[in-house]
């Protein structure tokens, strides 16, 4: 069994994340300058399904702890970079919460991994901190989403995020006790990435933006590759159930 090893496992999502980060300030959504300012403030409850995107419904058998996907955040249009910005940085932040379950773990290899995803997604959530102020400067400082019949070309198409919402794209699920937060982490984390991979493959369908594009490339890649390291720690565990390959067909870019 070979243990993860934090400085083989990311070769392109600092470059993807830092490329990203050089570029995208000069790189405006060709919509914005039309976009309307004002936005709408009732209240939405649910995301819009993925169900017109061949491989993007949430595959069956997930984990019960961290079940209750919502990653999907609506249509292409205007707007969109800035849903999946606002719903990758919760994504994110519930990855960070994880991962701090597992810093102080003993386990070869366990609390390395957790500390690597904590650095790699804060430092991506500080980059698309960075596009969102560039490229929607009219924005509020919550997170949005789009509101029932809300037009994704506008600003005024979209609405708060709910609580219910922000803990879906963050699919943190139950809190783990200390005999259990290994396995809790490597299952989560597990099914997490899965989400991080529907996201990506959702941007790559419907975002036109090279600096999203590249950055949802960086994210397959990168979280491929931690969960074939997840499966392997699993394994040790003695684990080796069907539905840790249920995102393997999100893989391929």
């Amino acid at each position: 069994m070979r243990w993860f090893d934090p400085s083989a496992m990311h070769p392109f999502r600092f470059t993807a994340t830092l490329i990203g980060l050089a570029s995208a300030l000069t790189v405006a959504s060709p919509a914005l300058a039309q976009m309307p300012g004002g936005m709408n403030h009732e209240g939405h409850q649910g995301m819009p399904g993925m169900k017109g995107m061949p491989g993007m419904s949430a595959p069956a058998g997930s984990a019960p702890a961290h079940a209750g996907h919502a990653h999907d955040v609506g249509p292409a249009g205007a707007t969109y970079d800035l849903r999946f910005i606002d719903g990758m940085v919760q994504h994110h932040t519930g990855a960070l919460r994880m991962s701090e379950f597992v810093f102080n773990i003993g386990q070869p290899g366990v609390g390395a991994l957790g500390k690597t995803i904590w650095r790699d997604q804060a430092n991506e959530i500080r980059a698309m901190g960075l596009w969102r102020k560039a490229w929607y400067p009219q924005a509020p400082a919550y997170p949005v989403t789009l509101a029932s019949g809300g037009d994704p070309n506008s600003l005024t198409g979209l609405t708060r995020m709910s609580q219910s919402q922000i803990d879906g794209m963050r699919m943190m699920g139950q809190i783990p006790t200390k005999d259990n937060r290994v396995v809790w982490f490597l299952e989560g984390m597990l099914e997490h990435h899965g989400g991080a991979l529907m996201m990506a493959h959702d941007a790559l369908a419907k975002s036109t933006n090279p600096t999203i594009r590249r950055f949802a490339q960086g994210v397959i890649l990168a979280q491929r590759a931690e969960i074939m390291e997840l499966r392997r720690m699993l394994a040790v565990e003695g684990l080796r159930k069907p539905e840790y390959h249920k995102y393997d067909a999100l893989f391929r870019l």
